[in-house]
């Protein structure tokens, strides 16, 4: 085994050939040592070691959240999360995937609710409302969201805050897999985002125009004339597309030709 004082992790991020020369470094799947180039993500690392992802493995890039991922270093009693596809494999680490952890996940129609926001929350979320205030939520949060405010804020019955709050959640169930109230954090906040877009969020007119224009059938013509086009006219017409300039303020920017609108 590697001198681990000798091991310098570079941490610059996924790169699926190795750097000439990059060092080995021992991690742990599963319980197993094996011996990968450093400055691999922990997904590339364990696709070096041999396996092959049949589940726990989407996008690759951090929005999906199936690759959540516990582990440890030897010799160290402190358990950490992370993105398999955003955290670089160090010296001896203790690598375990969780792609799926079982979490309440109860079924509802947002058209069929009775009662209001807050109360159809106790009922489908009873759970939420043990709350012990740990922080463990937060502090395995991959997505370094303040799980347990937004939590707190559901308790509250600010939704909108909670909603708000919770914005960046991808759904890994790591939260929910060390809550000692076993809350299902991200399910419920889930939920509390659906009823903030349905009953709580204003709603967009420009949004509201544009459905009825397609209603219309405005736009049919210009979909068929798109069907109608090869492949490669329609990646040309996609590339050569005047686009919107990233620092624009919202709402402002304008494309000359208006003709599509």
């Amino acid at each position: 085994m590697a001198d681990d004082k000798k091991i310098k992790p570079l941490t610059t991020g996924d790169r699926t050939i190795p750097p000439a020369g990059a060092k080995m470094i021992p991690i742990y799947i599963m319980g197993r040592e094996y011996m990968v180039p450093e400055t691999l993500t922990i997904m590339k690392a364990i696709e070096y070691a041999g396996y092959k992802y049949i589940r726990g493995c989407g996008c690759r890039g951090g929005i999906c959240g199936a690759c959540g991922t516990f582990y440890r270093f030897m010799g160290d009693y402190k358990l950490r999360a992370g993105l398999a596809c955003q955290t670089v494999a160090e010296p001896n680490m203790i690598i375990m995937q969780l792609p799926f952890f079982p979490a309440n996940r109860p079924g509802y129609n947002l058209e069929d609710m009775k009662e209001t926001p807050h109360e159809e929350l106790r009922r489908l979320y009873p759970e939420v409302f043990k709350c012990v205030g740990c922080g463990t939520c937060s502090r395995t949060c991959p997505m370094d969201i303040d799980v347990m405010d937004y939590i707190a804020l559901m308790k509250r019955g600010n939704l909108k805050g909670a909603a708000i709050k919770s914005f960046d959640c991808v759904m890994c169930g790591l939260c929910a897999s060390r809550c000692p109230a076993q809350i299902s954090q991200f399910n419920a906040a889930m939920f509390v985002r659906r009823l903030y877009g349905k009953h709580i969020m204003p709603k967009a007119e420009h949004l509201k125009k544009r459905v009825a224009e397609i209603k219309t059938g405005k736009y049919e013509q210009m979909f068929k004339e798109l069907a109608a086009m090869k492949e490669d006219d329609v990646k040309k017409l996609y590339v050569e597309r005047e686009r919107e300039p990233e620092m624009a303020e919202p709402g402002k920017w304008m494309p000359k030709d208006t003709s599509k609108l």
